[in-house]
């Protein structure tokens, strides 16, 4: 957070103004939108409780789906698909052909079959 501070000293000053902060193990994280999706592969997520205030902080290899149209499908959004679902590159393929591109309904999809 602050370059060349200990971590320790720093999380004792963050004890002292009431800051709590926890890594969490994502493996995807998706933001919907009206008009898109925004896919965040390869997430580094910390949750932040400052005084009752709970943020979240996500970093990572951001990708975005449009929703309307035709949606052109990549070799990374099906090796997503594969990864996150434990299915075929056909089954991937059609998933995503069905959803419009849209990676995040792909996977739900997959999951709830």
């Amino acid at each position: 957070m602050f370059p060349g501070m200990n971590p320790r000293e720093m999380q004792k000053a963050m004890k002292r103004l009431g800051i709590r902060q926890e890594e969490i193990d994502a493996e995807l994280v998706i933001i919907k939108t009206a008009d898109k999706d925004l896919v965040i592969k390869n997430p580094q997520v910390s949750r932040v409780n400052m005084m009752g205030q709970e943020t979240f902080q996500v970093v990572g290899d951001i990708t975005e789906v449009e929703k309307d149209g035709e949606a052109e499908i990549n070799e990374d959004d099906m090796a997503t698909v594969m990864e996150q679902t434990n299915c075929t590159k056909e089954e991937a393929l059609d998933a995503l052909e069905r959803s419009n591109g849209n990676l995040a309904e792909a996977i739900l999809k997959l999951q709830n079959k």
